[in-house]
């Protein structure tokens, strides 16, 4: 599932999905209307990295959060972690470097652009959290 979720999460931003213009709301109703993805998948896609921040920014959260339930924290922090940790083309990176990338982007007074970096504080947390659980379960 968390693979599913990490490998979908962008779908949204294919121009023939793209209904809003904000993917991770794309990205589900497509999983979940064309595809008849797994809810749980659908949930991760709809929520990952932050989204609910860029929803409200959009005037979206209010649908986004309608639609779809909020999965578990730490699935949601999992999905995050993948994203924040490989550029659009796949190369490994690490978050900051990666919030950097998406706010060099799109530029720091654009919507995608303040978003992030607001989002920054709470995305650098997720994906420690998930170092922290990877380690735990190491020892």
């Amino acid at each position: 599932m968390l693979e599913a979720a990490a490998v979908l999460h962008d779908v949204g931003y294919s121009p023939d999905l793209a209904k809003t213009g904000f993917h991770p709301l794309d990205g589900a109703r497509y999983l979940r209307d064309t595809v008849g993805g797994d809810p749980r998948v659908v949930g991760l896609v709809a929520h990952h990295s932050c989204a609910w921040m860029e929803a409200e920014a959009r005037g979206l959260r209010e649908e986004l959060e309608a639609e779809f339930p909020r999965p578990p924290a730490s699935l949601i922090d999992a999905v995050t972690y993948c994203d924040m940790n490989t550029t659009p083309d796949g190369t490994p990176t690490n978050p900051v470097d990666r919030v950097n990338e998406i706010a060099g982007r799109y530029g720091p007074d654009s919507l995608i652009g303040t978003f992030i970096r607001r989002a920054e504080p709470e995305i650098l947390a997720s994906t420690a959290r998930v170092l922290e659980r990877l380690a735990a379960a190491a020892r």
